[in-house]
C-alpha cells in the first residue's frame, strides 16, 4: 500500500506548487521514491513533478476520465513510497454538472483514493482568521480529512504565533510555516508557468525550493500525515491515433498530456518525434501526425519561414492524416495573426485564421461528438478535454469536426474544422467518453 497527501489550497496562486515541488525533491533527495500526480487539466505542472522527483507525473481527472482510468493511472504509484498530488485551483472548484466520476474538483481525487489534504494556506493580511478557513475547509466534505495546514507568506515570528494559536484552537495541525520568499517563484507567463523545458536553471530552482521546505516545514510529520491506498490494477486502454505518430516536439508544440502519450506508447505505438520549429518534416516512415498544443504565437515568425516543415506536412497530408491540437490547429491553418498584428503564413491544410491581436480567454471542459473521423476515434465518437488558449477566429472556412458543449451541456462555437486528410480541434483531448 503507497500512502498519498494532496497538497491544495482555498484558491489559485496560494503557494501549492511551490510546496509541491519543495517537498517532492526534498523528499526525493532523502531518498524516497516520491509518486507525483497533477489533479484536473494541467500540461504544464506534470513536467515540473517529473524533474522533481525523476517519476513522470499524469494527470487525475475526475470530469474527464473513467473509475478504471483513475484507477491505472494512479496505479503507477504502487512501487512508489509516497503519492504527492497536486491539485488545480480551489480544492472544491469544479464544474456545476458532473462527467465521469466527479465535477473536475480535486476533491474528488482525494475522496477517491483516500489521501488526506495537506492545505496551504496563504495567511497575508490575516492571522487567527486563517484557523476559520482552515476549520471551514476540514468540515466542508466528509469525504475527505485534513492532515493538517501549512501557513505561506507568513511575514514575521508574531504572524506565525498568532496564526499557530488560531489552528491550535480549531484543532488543525500547523505542519509548515514558510516566510515570504519572492525570489523563489518561478517565472510564468500567458498560459502558467514557463515550461520546464525552457527553464535553463530548473535544477538550481528545484534545489532551493527543497531547501526552503524542508527549512519551515516539517518534513517528519507531513509523511506521517499520509494515508489511502492505490489500486492494484484498472484498465485504462487508449487508442492510438497510428502505429508510428510523427509528433511535433519544440518549444512551440510541447503540450501533450503524458498520459496519451504513455497510452499510445503502451497500445505498441512507435513515436516519431520532429521539430518544426527547426523547420523539420513529420518524418516519411510515420502512417500520422499528431501537433500538439503549445506556443505557435511566440514563434509564429520562424513557423512562417520553416519552408521545409509547411511543405512536408502538406505532402504528407496528402497521403496520411494529420490532427492538431489548440496551437497545433492554428498552425495547421491559412494563417496566425500575432499580438502585433502581423499575419504569418501558417501550412494551409485548413483554412482557419487566428488572430492574438485582441486576445480573448477560452477556457473550460469540452464534451465534443465527432461528426467526422479523426486519427484514433471514428464518426460519432465521445471525447472529453479542456480548452484554454487566447485566439480569436477570424476565418473558419471548413466544415466542423464536431459538435462540441461545455461542461454545462451549451454548445461552443469553436468546432473544430476538417478538409481532407486534416483535422483540428481547440480543445486537448483528455479521455474518450465512457458516461
Amino acid at each position: 500500500m503507497t500512502p498519498g497527501l494532496l497538497i491544495a489550497a482555498p484558491a489559485s496562486g496560494s503557494g501549492k506548487t511551490t510546496l509541491a515541488l519543495g517537498l517532492a525533491r526534498a523528499l526525493t533527495r532523502d531518498g524516497l521514491r516520491v509518486q507525483p500526480f497533477k489533479s484536473g487539466p494541467d500540461y504544464i505542472d506534470p513536467a515540473f513533478h517529473t524533474a522533481a522527483t525523476g517519476r513522470a507525473s499524469v494527470n487525475l481527472d475526475s470530469w474527464a476520465m473513467g473509475p478504471g482510468r483513475l484507477s491505472a493511472l494512479a496505479g503507477a504509484g504502487a512501487d512508489a513510497d509516497l503519492v504527492l498530488a497536486e491539485a488545480s485551483m480551489g480544492l472544491f472548484d469544479g464544474v456545476a454538472r458532473p462527467g465521469e466520476t466527479g465535477n473536475g474538483a480535486s476533491a474528488d481525487i482525494a475522496a477517491r483514493f483516500g489521501w488526506p489534504v495537506l492545505l496551504v494556506l496563504d495567511i497575508s493580511g490575516q492571522a487567527q482568521s486563517a484557523a476559520a478557513v482552515a476549520a471551514g475547509f476540514a468540515a466542508f466534505d466528509p469525504r475527505i480529512s485534513l492532515a493538517g495546514v501549512v501557513l505561506n507568506k507568513v511575514a514575521s515570528p508574531r504572524h506565525e504565533a498568532l496564526a499557530r494559536v488560531g489552528m491550535e484552537a480549531a484543532g488543525i495541525a500547523v505542519l509548515g510555516a514558510l516566510p515570504r520568499a519572492p525570489d523563489l517563484a518561478l517565472p510564468e507567463r500567458h498560459l502558467g508557468l514557463v515550461q520546464a523545458g525552457e527553464t535553463g536553471d530548473l535544477e538550481a530552482r528545484l534545489g532551493a525550493l527543497a531547501d526552503f521546505v524542508a527549512a519551515h516545514a516539517d518534513l517528519q510529520a507531513i509523511r506521517a500525515g499520509a494515508a489511502g491506498t492505490l489500486p492494484e490494477d484498472g484498465a485504462a486502454p487508449v487508442t492510438p491515433p497510428g502505429q508510428r505518430i510523427a509528433l511535433a516536439r519544440d518549444a512551440a508544440f510541447s503540450f501533450a498530456y503524458p498520459h496519451l502519450v504513455q497510452g499510445w506508447r503502451a497500445a505498441g505505438a512507435e513515436l516519431l518525434p520532429f521539430s518544426p520549429l527547426a523547420d523539420e518534416a513529420p518524418p516519411e516512415a510515420a502512417d500520422s501526425c499528431w501537433l500538439p498544443g503549445g506556443y505557435p504565437e511566440l514563434h509564429a515568425g520562424r513557423l512562417a519561414a520553416a519552408t521545409r516543415f509547411r511543405d512536408g506536412l502538406r505532402r504528407f497530408a496528402e497521403t496520411r492524416a494529420v490532427h492538431g491540437e489548440c496551437g497545433g490547429y492554428m498552425a495547421m491553418g491559412a494563417a496566425l495573426i500575432d499580438a502585433e498584428g502581423t499575419a504569418h503564413e501558417m501550412a494551409g491544410l485548413l483554412g482557419l485564421v487566428t488572430s492574438f491581436a485582441k486576445r480573448r480567454m477560452h477556457l473550460g471542459y469540452r464534451l465534443a461528438t465527432l461528426d467526422r473521423p479523426m486519427p484514433g476515434h471514428g464518426a460519432g465518437a465521445r471525447l472529453r478535454g479542456h480548452e484554454f488558449h487566447y485566439a480569436r477566429v477570424i476565418e473558419q472556412p471548413d466544415p466542423p469536426l464536431a459538435r462540441v458543449e461545455d461542461a454545462t451541456g451549451a454548445a461552443v462555437p469553436e468546432t473544430g474544422s476538417a478538409r481532407g486528410r486534416a483535422t483540428g480541434t481547440f480543445f486537448h483531448l483528455i479521455a474518450e467518453a465512457e458516461a
